[in-house]
């Protein structure tokens, strides 16, 4: 009994805490909602959109239906503050300035605008079958493959890892496609744009399946990923051998605000662990956010030099240089109008894809922090003939990082299976 007693003690002092801790962040974020706005006029000669608003009837027309592009995400975060002093409908237009005050205008991050004028394309790496055993297809043209990192990532989540332990017979008969998704890595990172699914699907159609007349392909993506994969694969279902998906965030639809659920699954406010406060503080506080991204982001080559002075490593490894290449606006968006409004649409591509019967494998580890267990369970229910493998003791990352070769193995037999 004192036992029972003392536990519940305790969580109730956790969750006393854990909600103070969320209360002075809504009033640090409202406090600083003002002062960028008064920042950004100052610099920039007017102020920055943001989603301080409350909500209006427009609102609910515009993103209440289940096609709709922006997530409700974006405007129903409750925060009593906001809602104490927003009473007004704050200006959700689209930035028109490419880079603002408190994003990186270095050579690498700003590198997409050296073209003026010219469409925007995604940064996309390429590994094409060795030369020298082309005459081993006899004829036969080389299978496609399509990688898409996950959230606050890039291209080198697979060129560093997957690309280089493939097999020989691997490497001479699939040509691969490692894209940096839009508003991360290398690729554009364009301020008047939403980073809505429509938006990440046309970018991958504009700069892989159209210029390389990909008539069928292989998918294969990590996490944030997962949700582009389905809605391209939803697209060109009778283009796509097979798809791979590596810790889907895929929650059931049926709720009646599938974005908000989704938002407080992946993203729930908690002190603990490390990992989801982060992912907390960062997609409910657009504007704590914004700080963050300039100290860190905007400031990148510091900290990059403090890293290397610290390790005594003159190349660090790539997550933590994929850790800054993005803006707060481009990450920010693509959180909520992907991950969070992503939710309500996933049903529907499944459901496409069950029905061309694309092979469907989907992987993840036991001790995924960022995803439960039970998005892949989801995945299994929706469509019966999907294979589900739960790997031992692995996390979001190390179900890749660390056990390369066994996923290499396994790629490699699903895409053989296909043919």
């Amino acid at each position: 009994m004192l036992k029972i007693s003392a536990n519940l003690s305790q969580k109730w002092l956790i969750s006393s805490v854990s909600a103070l801790v969320f209360l002075f962040l809504d009033l640090l974020d409202a406090l600083f909602c003002v002062f960028f706005r008064l920042i950004d006029e100052l610099l920039e000669g007017k102020t920055s959109p943001c989603y301080c608003s409350i909500e209006t009837e427009e609102d609910k027309r515009d993103t209440g239906n289940e096609e709709s592009e922006l997530s409700t995400t974006l405007y129903k975060r409750r925060n009593i503050f906001r809602e104490m002093w927003f009473r007004g409908n704050v200006s959700r237009r689209k930035v028109n300035e490419n880079v603002r005050w408190s994003d990186c205008a270095c050579e690498n991050c700003f590198s997409w605008m050296s073209n003026i004028g010219a469409e925007l394309k995604l940064h996309v790496v390429v590994k094409e079958p060795e030369q020298a055993n082309l005459q081993d297809f006899k004829g036969k043209k080389a299978e496609n493959v399509v990688f898409l990192h996950g959230f606050i990532s890039s291209s080198s989540f697979w060129t560093e890892t997957i690309f280089p332990k493939l097999s020989e017979d691997a490497k001479q008969n699939y040509k691969l496609f490692a894209v940096d998704l839009l508003g991360f890595g290398k690729s554009p990172k364009p301020n008047n744009c939403l980073y809505t699914i429509k938006d990440h699907v046309e970018m991958i159609e504009r700069s892989v399946i159209h210029p390389f007349e990909l008539n069928s392909f292989h998918i294969v993506a990590h996490s944030m990923g997962c949700v582009v994969a389905l809605a391209l694969a939803a697209i060109h279902p009778h283009k796509v051998k097979s798809i791979t998906l590596i810790a889907p965030p895929y929650l059931s639809s049926t709720k009646e605000d599938a974005s908000l659920t989704a938002l407080n699954r992946f993203a729930a406010k908690r002190l603990w662990p490390p990992l989801l406060f982060g992912s907390s503080f960062m997609s409910w506080y657009e504007h704590l956010g914004r700080c963050v991204c300039y100290i860190i982001c905007k400031n990148h080559r510091i900290w990059e030099g403090i890293l290397k002075l610290l390790t005594w490593n003159r190349n660090l490894h790539f997550m933590a240089i994929d850790l800054t290449r993005h803006t707060h606006h481009s990450a920010w968006h693509t959180m909520h109008n992907v991950i969070c409004g992503g939710a309500k649409l996933m049903d529907k591509y499944l459901e496409i894809l069950k029905k061309a019967k694309v092979k469907i494998n989907v992987t993840q580890g036991s001790r995924d922090q960022v995803v439960p267990l039970e998005c892949s369970n989801n995945v299994k229910m929706k469509v019966p003939d999907a294979e589900v493998k739960i790997v031992a003791n692995a996390d979001h990352t190390s179900v890749v990082i660390g056990r390369e070769k066994d996923l290499c193995n396994d790629l490699e037999k699903l895409w053989g299976s296909t043919s």
